[in-house]
């Protein structure tokens, strides 16, 4: 009998009034010590599929068909053997961190919460097994982090707490939603190592849902594509790489981001130029709150980025890659000189920085806590085109429309609101909000992290035309060094706030100088 047992599965949602169906008939099983991983394009209905296995899907959902966890079945069983297996037997990997974890406790608290429910651990034994657990998933320093609020981790640092909250209590199946998404490469093959020698000591069932098929390649037994609701492929791993039967496997197959970007036009103006950029925070200790140290978040960045121009910057989640972006926009205090047109704006009050905004945009990294959950994609495209005026004259509805065809958005979906829209297409909308105010420079935040590779590639596309057309200066923050290499043009790579090497694309990829960038690029292959 196997561990878990999804037959004939329909789910369908309720909205406006109709049925919509999101998975049509999905069958596979689960054996203990295997991997079976889920792929398909965003939307496909694979964390739907996931999410039906403990009925953790809203009240508008109508599921049929039959999930059976160590043969009991799952589908209508009570309260009471749910809550017993949610968390215990079956735990959960999430994709987005930010809305897993509760912004008002620390991660301690959030971590021992688990420990009691479900194992009646306490005090300093449940304090043991949380550092232990941490450790094992990559967080340095992990005593220090304890008394941490989400909010004041990275976004890989989240993710990383969050596996260590689904590993806490040694779970018969463990389901993985993109659990390595905001993660740089070298914990990502620290992670997948974990997964994996997990699965073996602990006869554990993995169930990995994943855009990544370099990932799939290398940690999963058993495959099964999906499209459109349905699997239209399922066999072993290594024969649906070598042999893949249907069109739409093979075209996930060949969906890779290549080539380089067009070379920068000579003699193009230097839109940002940061000179010794330093971000320090300060840590408040004792009942006067007195400044006994220093975050040293950036130490010492100095670069420039031209009209055209895409500079990467890359290195271990924590390393101070998206605080020095920040700093460059003046969304944190900083010093040093940072220059945008010719201009020191390192000194300017926030009402001059305002007319500035429309030229300098963001991507986050978290799609769906950068957008309001009130508001309608339509809202939240055209938001900055009524605070800047950009066309007056236009419609805005034909504006959206367009920066919504331009990011792989079908219009006819602007009046929804982000719940609606899967993690890729979030990512999707919050792209097409920078780009519909044709900004001069755009920080990219991990722009491609949550987008299948199919979409990853029309993205990388996206942006290198809008760069030749509109002549935009990026600053392209990634832990994908394949995405990197494809876009960049210059690459910057960080390690623990310091900027340790600097060089063309070519150079740092081809020709790294120091170990750890030599490091990096070999956990990236």
């Amino acid at each position: 009998m196997s561990l878990l047992d999804v037959r004939d599965l329909t789910v369908s949602f309720r909205q406006d009034g109709k049925l919509h169906q999101a998975v049509k008939g999905v069958s596979f099983t689960l054996d203990r010590g295997e991997t079976v991983a889920l792929v398909g394009e965003s939307g496909s209905g694979k964390s739907v599929t996931a999410l039906s296995t403990v009925s953790l899907l809203g009240d508008n959902a109508t599921v049929g068909g039959s999930v059976t966890y160590d043969g009991q079945q799952m589908i209508g069983a009570s309260s009471k053997l749910l809550h017993k297996v949610r968390g215990n037997d079956i735990s959960f990997i999430f994709q987005e961190p930010m809305t897993s974890l509760n912004p008002l406790h620390t991660i301690e608290k959030q971590m021992t919460e688990s420990l009691a429910l479900h194992q009646g651990l306490t005090g300093a034994a449940a304090r043991e097994r949380v550092l232990d657990l941490l450790d094992k998933v990559g967080i340095r320093e992990a005593e220090s982090r304890l008394g941490a609020y989400p909010h004041q981790l990275s976004g890989g640092q989240r993710q990383r707490v969050m596996i260590a909250m689904a590993l806490a209590n040694k779970p018969d199946v463990l389901i993985a939603d993109e659990p390595t998404t905001a993660l740089d490469v070298t914990i990502q093959a620290q992670i997948l190592d974990l997964l994996a020698e997990l699965k073996r000591t602990e006869n554990m069932g993995l169930l990995f849902i994943t855009h990544d098929l370099g990932i799939v390649r290398r940690i999963a037994d058993r495959v099964c594509v999906m499209k459109d609701g349905e699997i239209v492929e399922e066999g072993p791993t290594a024969e649906i790489f070598a042999n893949p039967q249907h069109p739409y496997t093979r075209k996930l197959l060949a969906a890779e981001p290549s080539g380089s970007p067009e070379p920068v036009a000579p003699g193009a103006e230097v839109l940002a130029e940061v000179d010794h950029l330093k971000v320090w925070f300060p840590i408040y200790a004792g009942l006067l709150k007195r400044t006994v140290g220093h975050v040293k978040a950036v130490n010492d960045a100095t670069f420039s980025v031209r009209a055209g121009e895409t500079v990467g910057i890359v290195g271990e989640s924590g390393s101070g890659k998206t605080t020095l972006a920040l700093a460059v926009l003046r969304l944190i205090a900083s010093e040093g000189q940072i220059a945008f047109e010719g201009n020191d704006i390192r000194q300017w009050s926030v009402k001059e920085l305002r007319r500035l905004r429309k030229d300098m945009q963001i991507v986050f990294q978290d799609p769906y806590g950068s957008l309001s959950p009130r508001m309608t994609c339509f809202q939240i495209i055209s938001e900055g085109l009524n605070v800047h005026r950009v066309d007056p004259t236009r419609d805005k509805r034909e504006l959206v429309a367009e920066a919504m065809r331009e990011t792989g958005l079908d219009p006819a979906a602007m009046d929804r609101y982000p719940h609606e829209f899967s993690g890729g297409q979030r990512q999707r909308i919050a792209i097409a909000r920078a780009m519909v105010l044709r900004p001069r420079l755009l920080v990219l935040d991990e722009p491609t992290s949550a987008l299948d590779m199919t979409v990853q590639v029309q993205i990388v596309d996206l942006l290198r035309d809008l760069q030749r057309k509109y002549g935009l200066a990026y600053l392209f923050i990634s832990h994908d060094l394949r995405v990197v290499r494809t876009m960049s043009h210059k690459v910057l790579v960080m390690r623990q706030g310091d900027v340790i090497e600097t060089g063309t694309a070519e150079e740092v990829f081809e020709r790294p100088q120091t170990e750890y960038t030599r490091t990096l690029l070999a956990a990236a292959t």
